[in-house]
């Protein structure tokens, strides 16, 4: 069994502003530099870290791990949802329209399914390396989404609409 650490990427200058970065880089912004700080403080005690490879992500990751022996991986398929023409979009033009993107992908980008299929392939892969193992993840709220329906079988239709609430990390069992 793979004992999975998600934990989203800190807060960005995007999220402060209301935007839907998508598969933009954004950055972290003043707050999301301490939450990181943060993050590496209450994750040290992990085998490995796995990181989305957009610019949130990795900047979280190098703020909370630096300092850290653990090995750090970064892995495309662990991205934020594309939005396609939203990406960047403001977070409210988004959430009108989210729920319509579960299956069918959002125009020139991907569907929610997209992402778990991802993301599956992404579990099955570290499942043969990192078994039994602590494994930290940073990366977006489709990933979650994702990993909560593959850990407990919670559609992705109903995810995707509940609003988001950040926590100091979500943990599964694989």
């Amino acid at each position: 069994m793979l004992e999975l650490i998600y934990e989203t990427h800190a807060t960005t200058t995007d999220n402060e502003a209301g935007i839907a970065t998508g598969w933009l880089p954004g950055e972290l912004s003043e707050l999301g530099r301490e939450q990181a700080r943060e993050l590496g403080e209450r994750r040290g005690d992990v085998d490995v870290v796995f990181s989305s490879d957009l610019g949130r992500a990795l900047e979280t990751v190098e703020y909370a791990f630096l300092d850290h022996d653990v090995p750090v991986f970064l892995d495309w398929r662990l991205r934020e949802c594309d939005y396609g023409d939203l990406n960047g979009a403001t977070v409210a033009e988004l959430e009108a329209v989210r729920a319509r993107y579960v299956d069918t992908p959002f125009p020139n980008g991907e569907s929610y399914h997209d992402v778990l299929a991802r993301t599956d392939s992404f579990v099955r892969d570290v499942k043969r390396r990192w078994d039994g193992k602590r494994v930290c993840v940073v990366a977006h709220s489709a990933n979650r989404w994702a990993f909560e329906s593959l850990a407990g079988g919670t559609p992705l239709a109903r995810l995707v609409t509940e609003p988001f609430q950040w926590q100091p990390g979500w943990e599964f069992r694989l």
